[in-house]
């Protein structure tokens, strides 16, 4: 089958990468020059364990191409995935001008029956919106062409989005026809014949169901962060208590780790849609609502547990160990290092940082602090001739760390694992003024 795949992001060219390795034949659009150029020589535009391999084998069997031609992707391909950015307004609201510009341009290259798929999370309604729009394009043509739009919204996790496609929990496809049902799960074929389950809904429940699911989880998050919150005051230890929770099958032990909040590019845009969209049909969503507001209190709750253990910041310096908002990427946007390092800074820290793959980003992000930051080449250069270090960000890489070398090269022995990965190692103790969260 000929795919078009409309956005090479994280979602968009793992999608097209992946599909390729289904067997179709996959073209990527996008309008960044430079990003095709890098792609078509093996340079990828994102960190993703895995993906270099996928697109280069593709590439060379020709099932994977690249261009910033969308006619060419239009005209050439019987499914068109769009799979561009959603980024959140400052009311919160979801901007629609990336995925409706494409639904526009489809509109005006289109020359038969198409499927066009909504990749992009997008709030409800947004599937009517895509078919309006490339409708009113083809009546500017004069033309009255067939065509489908379906939902098929992604569950990929940033460092685990190979597997995650590869081996989903459920398809969901939101559809008004079986011509388009059926296509769609020859798109899937690989899938579909693995025992995959496979969810049909109307448009707009597969539209909800991905808001739905992510808002769920980040209630989750910033639950047992409270939890946490609340076992330091009372002596208890949120661990078990979430370990014991997750014994409960209506619970289960998923997204029940305790840390410093959560970040990425879907939890906080979605909740933020979702409470959006809720508020457009009359409703107030006070559930989803606290879990933001209790995700951003998390983070500065973090800043004075850091502050309140060592009396006071101000001339001293911090080891940071991790900047990205989850290990195995690169991605920064609403980490928790946006919010910790600059309100360490502002009361008088200097900060030393290490992470993996988190530099080229924080470096932007973090310009308005760069005199006070120092990024280091390894962990101990970060913990040399620190007060504190601070885990912020759980890469393997910082499980293994030799604790007396680290405790070596420090000036003084604070240790922050706001994370927990260290917090069932007991000699950590005996080394560090040691602090875990909900511990």
């Amino acid at each position: 089958m000929k795919i078009g795949v409309i956005g090479s992001g994280y979602v968009g060219l793992v999608a097209g990468a992946c599909l390729a390795d289904f067997g179709h034949e996959v073209i990527c659009m996008d309008v960044d020059k430079k990003k095709i150029d890098d792609l078509k020589k093996g340079v990828m535009p994102i960190y993703e364990p895995g993906l270099d391999d996928i697109v280069e084998r593709n590439v060379r069997y020709e099932r994977l191409s690249f261009t910033t031609d969308i006619d060419h992707a239009v005209k050439n391909s019987e499914v068109l995935f769009i799979a561009v950015g959603t980024p959140p307004k400052d009311d919160g609201s979801a901007d629609l001008q990336y995925v409706l510009a494409v639904a526009s341009d489809i509109g005006k290259h289109m020359d038969k029956y198409k499927v066009i798929v909504d990749k992009s999370t997008v709030p409800v309604g947004t599937g009517r919106l895509v078919k309006k729009t490339v409708k009113d394009e083809l009546e500017k043509r004069g033309l009255e062409l067939d065509f489908d739009v379906v939902s098929n919204p992604e569950f990929l996790r940033e460092g685990k989005s190979i597997h995650d496609f590869t081996h989903p929990d459920r398809i969901v496809i939101g559809c008004e026809s079986e011509k388009a049902e059926d296509i769609m799960k020859k798109v899937y074929r690989v899938l579909y014949i693995n025992n995959t389950p496979f969810v049909t809904t109307n448009i707009e429940t597969a539209e909800m169901i991905k808001y739905a699911s992510n808002a769920f989880l980040a209630v989750k998050i910033s639950f047992i962060n409270e939890m946490a919150l609340l076992s330091e005051k009372v002596g208890g230890n949120v661990q078990e208590i979430a370990r014991a929770m997750g014994m409960d099958g209506r619970i289960s032990p998923k997204f029940l780790h305790a840390g410093c909040g959560y970040g990425g590019s879907c939890f906080p845009k979605d909740t933020k849609a979702i409470v959006d969209i809720a508020a457009k049909n009359g409703l107030e969503f006070r559930v989803i609502k606290a879990a933001i507001e209790a995700n951003e209190i998390q983070k500065m709750k973090m800043v004075d547990k850091i502050i309140n253990e060592m009396g006071s910041v101000k001339g001293k310096t911090i080891g940071v160990l991790g900047l990205t908002f989850k290990p195995e990427t690169d991605d920064m946007r609403d980490a928790p290092s946006l919010v910790i390092i600059p309100e360490l800074i502002k009361k008088g820290a200097k900060i030393k940082v290490f992470c993996p793959q988190g530099f080229k980003e924080a470096k932007w992000r973090l310009a308005d602090y760069s005199d006070n930051i120092e990024y280091c080449e390894d962990s101990y250069e970060a913990a040399n001739g620190s007060s504190a270090v601070v885990i912020l960000t759980e890469w393997n890489q910082f499980r293994g760390l030799d604790l007396e070398k680290t405790k070596s090269l420090m000036k003084d022995d604070f240790f922050f694992d706001l994370r927990n990965i260290y917090s069932t190692d007991d000699s950590i103790r005996k080394i560090f003024k040691y602090s875990g969260v909900g511990i």
